[in-house]
């Protein structure tokens, strides 16, 4: 079985590898042939058994290109996991106001598709003077900010389509919990916290990950998540935090790229066990 792992071009500024290495390897040790290939340009990929985006950083900074991917990959396989109608609903965290019309637990959010300061001050009167804001299509923490009550808009984001958020003080002192599953089924948690004076978690912005045990009702939500999307997911993580009430809500439902924090597994094979399952006949 070949698999092409798509990554970030050679010149994307963020280290990957450390996301990429652990991946590729439990595939390895599962007999399964892995060779990297850049999202942005993956050249000839029929001879391959199997595509996975597991590393496709940046594909937010190009999302028509990205989209024109996701075509050709319907169009010309090989298969492709998770599954492209997935990949496509995943791609824009308007998914989020889905999942809660759903009845799934989730981070209060508001869109406004030219954001500016009447939409902030609609916001403010529903969820309270910290807000955060972050583009609906984003990854890493790009364009993402936290604003005060007195804080002006910035310049980037004024007339853009963006997502509003409550602050939730959660985030920076208890963490933000990550819940990984492989074809459905439970396999590990973290949780990341960020730096002192931050509130990002993301690991090049300084934030760090511990392995932990799943607090109470977090795998049932991340089931409960994954069923409400449009199609099975071989592989997810499910981001959540709590809320002003204390209860769980998911911030991001991650099942394009995600890293998988395998090294904390108890059991990596169960992630390449998971990929095989998905596909018939290998």
């Amino acid at each position: 079985m070949r698999i092409a792992i798509l990554t970030p071009a050679p010149d994307f500024w963020e280290e990957w590898d450390w996301a990429y290495d652990v991946e590729a390897d439990a595939l390895t040790r599962a007999r399964i042939e892995v060779e990297p290939r850049p999202w942005s340009d993956p050249g000839d990929i029929s001879g391959f058994d199997l595509v996975m985006p597991l590393v496709a950083w940046g594909y937010h900074f190009e999302p028509e290109r990205w989209h024109s991917l996701l075509n050709r990959l319907e169009s010309e396989g090989p298969a492709v996991l998770n599954p492209v109608p997935l990949l496509r609903w995943n791609s824009d965290k308007r998914y989020l106001a889905e999942l809660g019309r759903k009845g799934i637990a989730v981070i209060p959010t508001r869109i406004a598709e030219r954001l500016d300061e009447a939409a902030l001050a609609d916001a403010r009167a529903e969820f309270g003077a910290e807000l955060v804001i972050k583009p609906p299509v984003s990854a890493s923490a790009d364009g993402t900010h936290k604003l005060q009550l007195t804080d002006p808009l910035p310049d980037e984001s004024r007339g853009r389509a963006m997502m509003i958020q409550p602050f939730l003080r959660s985030v920076a002192e208890e963490g933000e919990y990550s819940i990984m599953l492989f074809g459905g089924e439970y396999s590990h948690a973290i949780v990341k916290r960020p730096k002192a004076g931050d509130y990002r978690v993301q690991p090049h912005l300084g934030g760090s990950e511990q392995p932990c045990t799943p607090p109470p009702g977090s795998i049932e939500l991340a089931k409960a998540a994954l069923a409400a999307a449009p199609a099975e997911a071989a592989y997810a993580r499910v981001d959540m935090i709590r809320d002003e009430s204390g209860a769980l809500a998911i911030i991001e439902l991650e099942l394009i790229e995600p890293a998988l924090w395998l090294q904390h597994a108890p059991d990596d094979a169960v992630f390449a066990s998971a990929i095989r399952a998905a596909l018939p006949n290998k």
